[in-house]
């Protein structure tokens, strides 16, 4: 009987070996980098069973204990990188310090706006125009009917015509 912790002859162990936790740190800070059977190979698993026991150990109902290691390392991983308001505003804070620093004033200057623009200070508007009529002087609006109608003529005249049957 396995009872989570790799133990299998069913003692009730509450603690992970140094290999589970191994596979657990390779497996979350390797995210998207490394298969589960290249991180199990890595933790000392064996080549020949590491793809197995890769998949056994974040199966939940066999590795309870490894399963919670992992989610609680990825929570911390998550916690570290998460972007908030705060930190993303001290981290342009820094860049813009360090470039003042190397005298690369443009980059400072780049990241003084970013602040501002996460800040809200900012607001970027776009006026998008589209032609309307109300834009037009009334010379422009006498010109644009007097092209129009040019344009239509031929399909004025042709809605008076009498279409006779041949």
């Amino acid at each position: 009987m396995n009872n989570g912790s790799g133990n299998p002859d069913g003692k009730n162990v509450k603690h992970l070996t140094d290999k589970q936790k191994r596979f657990a740190r390779e497996f979350v800070y390797n995210d998207g980098t490394k298969t589960k059977t290249e991180c199990a190979i890595d933790a000392g698993y064996g080549k020949s069973s590491a793809h197995v026991r890769a998949s056994e150990l974040t199966n939940p109902r066999k590795f309870p204990l490894v399963v919670r290691y992992i989610q609680e390392l990825q929570g911390e991983v998550q916690q570290k990188y998460d972007v908030t308001f705060e930190r993303h505003i001290r981290k342009l804070a820094e860049i813009r310090d360090q470039a003042i620093d190397k005298g690369n004033l443009t980059a400072a200057v780049s990241a003084e706006v970013q602040r501002g623009r996460a800040a809200g200070i900012y607001v970027e508007r776009k006026e998008i125009r589209t032609g309307t009529l109300e834009s037009l002087s009334e010379k422009q609006l006498k010109q644009k009917i007097d092209s129009l109608l040019a344009d239509y003529q031929p399909l004025l005249e042709a809605e008076e015509a009498d279409f006779e049957e041949l």
